[in-house]
């Protein structure tokens, strides 16, 4: 029996966090524990991902994570996560991190990352994933370089496994 998957845009998941940063997320220089960062990367991304397939969806890897700015203590942080792409059971989900001071407004881009989760069903194996349709330039922009990401993920994957190396 062939599963029906509905196709569903970028803007049908897409998803947006905020977070304060405490005290107990910042290390003895005043910014951010960069695994606090990834954590909620991870979760924003996650949250998308669900939302895309309405099935529980797994972390499978996150790569291309950037930091280019520090987060200070009492900044507010802006998690904007996007599905990019979708293959058969699996789907890429990028998130841009931005920080906030919250006296002036202004706005810094702090982080961004890729994520690719894979779907499950009831029984913990990997099933299909609605195909996501770009509408916007951007969107199919995302697409294309997420494609392409994919290709280049794969090709990594099989050198690592035929590699001898302890690394």
């Amino acid at each position: 029996m062939k599963l029906k998957t509905t196709s569903k845009t970028p803007l049908a998941s897409r998803t947006e966090t905020t977070h304060i940063v405490q005290p107990q997320d910042i290390n003895p220089i005043g910014t951010i524990f960069g695994g606090t960062v990834m954590a909620w990367i991870d979760l924003a991304a996650a949250a998308c991902a669900n939302r895309h397939t309405r099935k529980v969806c797994v972390t499978a890897s996150m790569d291309e994570l950037h930091f280019l700015s520090p987060i200070h203590l009492g900044e507010i942080v802006i998690l904007k996560a996007n599905v990019n792409y979708t293959h058969r059971t699996s789907l890429e989900v990028g998130v841009r991190v931005e920080s906030e001071d919250p006296f002036t407004g202004e706005r810094r881009h702090t982080a961004s990352a890729y994520l690719t989760f894979v779907a499950l069903d009831k029984k913990g194996s990997p099933t299909p994933v609605p195909p996501v349709l770009p509408q916007t330039a951007q969107e199919k922009m995302w697409f294309e370089e997420a494609r392409v990401r994919r290709i280049a993920r794969l090709s990594s994957k099989g050198r690592r496994r035929t590699s001898k190396g302890n690394v």
